[in-house]
């Protein structure tokens, strides 16, 4: 379970960062049914396209770590299901967006409760790990 943990939190970390950068770097034009929103919402978009890069970073931060975080996990995998909860809102506020949307939208639905299983198990395995083990004196 810890491999496929640790695979899964790496892959959302690139994910993350290849997409925060295609927004930082493509703006509107790089979002299905943005039309010529205008310079305010591209400025938008590329800044969240910054923060998106810096929520992956900490994904690979986290994946990189001996053991995994699991409260770390779970904490990015909870930011990742509010993402979900907002285009919710969205959705009850302004009707369906374009089909792309709703596919991240069920990604960004299922995703969260693996990785809260997932972080469950490592964390499990781990205290049995170190049950018993006493630190040095």
């Amino acid at each position: 379970m810890t491999a496929v943990l640790k695979w899964l939190t790496m892959a959302m970390g690139v994910a993350c960062v290849a997409i925060g950068f295609f927004h930082l770097g493509f703006g509107i034009d790089g979002i299905p049914d943005m039309g010529s929103s205008g310079v305010t919402a591209d400025s938008q978009t590329r800044f969240f396209g910054a923060i998106f890069v810096g929520y992956g970073v900490v994904w690979i931060w986290a994946a990189r770590q001996s053991p995994i975080s699991a409260v770390a996990i779970r904490w990015l995998a909870g930011i990742f299901l509010l993402g979900a909860v907002g285009r919710g809102i969205s959705l009850a506020v302004y009707g369906w967006p374009h089909w792309f949307q709703i596919v991240l939208t069920a990604i960004e639905l299922v995703l969260p409760p693996v990785f809260f299983v997932l972080s469950r198990g490592e964390e499990t395995r781990f205290e049995r790990d170190t049950r018993g083990v006493t630190a040095p004196a």
